[in-house]
């Protein structure tokens, strides 16, 4: 599928004016890195489609259109979420992560948080003070690969079994996917259209929109990090007891940074206060998870009418799967990608995509999921509920189809699309937004600053 079709299709889903369709601009052609799938294409879809709502919202709000142009090249290199810290560029993964031969092919361990690698390794028998990673590849040996997967799941783990296109689709889960739409935006309440501030053409597309972004690791922290850069106050809510990724330090910018412990009634009411005057409400949750602490999609809906309610999963809301935690390597592991690119490598290993792009494009239809709500809400009213998953995105990805030749690409240089600046990490440089618009350009305005640097208030 080339890049305008699959545009033209994201855009169709979110059910705004085609009209707009008309200002966008995509460069450069696949293959852009060494894949033979079509990463350049998503990257690039998914980026346009959530700049291009955020431009419409403003058009909604009385503002001329103008145009948006996305490169296809940097949009990729945009997906890989490099960046480094002084100087450094911080390792991706824990030592036990990645795939392990077992009994009867491999598995994927994601070890990156303690308490994941911790679980993994007493699974295996190993002590986890003491174990290494040879030891944990002699005791995958003794497991069957979906025994160990099922085993993992059980226990809250994350670990995949390595399956084929073939395999995937013969599970239930992979039939409960495939009847589902990439992501939903639906209609969960009434309300009036709800005033925003005023803006003028001077000002990003996302002026004046308020957006709490309770999200972690990489999909939800780039939605939230793509509304901040196209002109959205966003405040990124961190509980204190729970671990980060290094990313953080990339995705958090353009965003306030506060901490509150949703375990404590008064923090709580605090997230509720800021609900208030919040209309984006960007959640990534275990299923379930919000809506036990009384925070979920209706309740928001009933307390404060108009908002529009975003919620990310790894597998989606259907099929025996919904509830299993999971990333972007499991994701592309289970679902038959890794397997797919390893039969065309020539050694027949299981190879991942050149970037976590399942968590990078589900990144960017969140925030044009919400964009394109905000849009409905000011039209139509109501309030509204955008759901998107890892699954969901890596089936849409698998449907635009491969691109001959595409693993003899060579990897592009970053150079030129990268940015530096002092943070409150250190000096910190990152790739910039690859989605300009002719009138003010898309960017930052505050820069990445750690967990409980800003006051939980507007």
């Amino acid at each position: 599928m080339i890049p305008t079709e699959a545009l033209q299709n994201l855009w169709q889903l979110g059910g705004l004016s085609s009209a707009a369709l008309e200002f966008a601009e995509l460069s450069s052609t696949e293959p852009v890195f060494p894949s033979s799938f079509a990463v350049g294409t998503a990257a690039q879809a998914t980026i346009a489609a959530a700049a291009l709502a955020a431009c419409e919202l403003a058009h909604v709000r009385g503002q001329p259109r103008q145009q948006v142009h996305v490169d296809m090249l940097h949009a990729a290199v945009e997906c890989t979420g490099w960046f480094s810290i002084d100087g450094i560029e911080p390792p991706l993964w824990d030592e036990f992560s990645g795939l392990y031969r077992c009994a009867d092919g491999y598995v994927r361990l994601h070890a990156n948080f303690a308490h994941h690698r911790t679980g993994a390794l007493r699974l295996l028998g190993l002590e986890p003070a003491t174990a290494s990673r040879a030891d944990a590849e002699r005791a995958m040996l003794g497991w069957r690969a979906e025994d160990f997967e099922q085993s993992a799941a059980e226990r809250g783990l994350v670990a995949t079994a390595l399956r084929s296109f073939a395999q995937w689709d013969a599970t239930d889960q992979a039939r409960a996917i495939a009847a589902q739409p990439l992501m939903t935006i639906e209609r969960i309440g009434d309300a009036a259209p709800l005033e925003l501030p005023p803006m003028g053409p001077s000002h990003r597309p996302l002026h004046g929109v308020r957006v709490l972004d309770l999200t972690r690791v990489l999909a939800g922290p780039v939605a939230g990090r793509a509304l901040a850069a196209y002109g959205a106050d966003v405040m990124l809510i961190n509980s204190p007891h729970l671990p980060n990724i290094a990313a953080i330090a990339d995705t958090s910018r353009g965003k306030r940074s506060a901490q509150l412990d949703l375990r404590s009634a008064q923090d709580r009411a605090v997230l509720w206060k800021l609900i208030a005057d919040t209309r984006v409400f960007s959640q990534g949750y275990r299923p379930g998870g919000l809506a036990e602490l009384g925070f979920s999609p209706q309740a928001l809906a009933e307390r404060h009418p108009g908002i529009v309610y975003v919620s990310l999963s790894a597998y989606g809301t259907q099929g025996p799967w919904a509830e299993r935690r999971g990333f972007d390597s499991l994701v592309q592991t289970a679902m038959g990608f890794n397997h797919a690119e390893g039969e065309l490598t020539g050694d027949g290993r299981p190879r991942a995509l050149p970037m976590q792009l399942l968590d990078q494009a589900t990144g960017y239809l969140m925030a044009f999921g919400a964009a394109t709500a905000l849009s409905k809400q000011q039209t139509q009213g109501g309030s509204w509920h955008v759901q998107a998953s890892l699954a969901q995105t890596a089936q849409w990805l698998r449907g635009l189809g491969r691109i001959a030749g595409g693993l003899k690409s060579r990897q592009p240089g970053f150079a030129a699309y990268l940015a530096t600046s002092d943070c409150g990490f250190g000096e910190l440089c990152a790739v910039s937004p690859s989605a300009q618009f002719s009138r003010a350009p898309a960017g930052y305005t505050r820069e990445s600053m750690p967990p409980g640097s800003a006051e939980p208030r507007w």
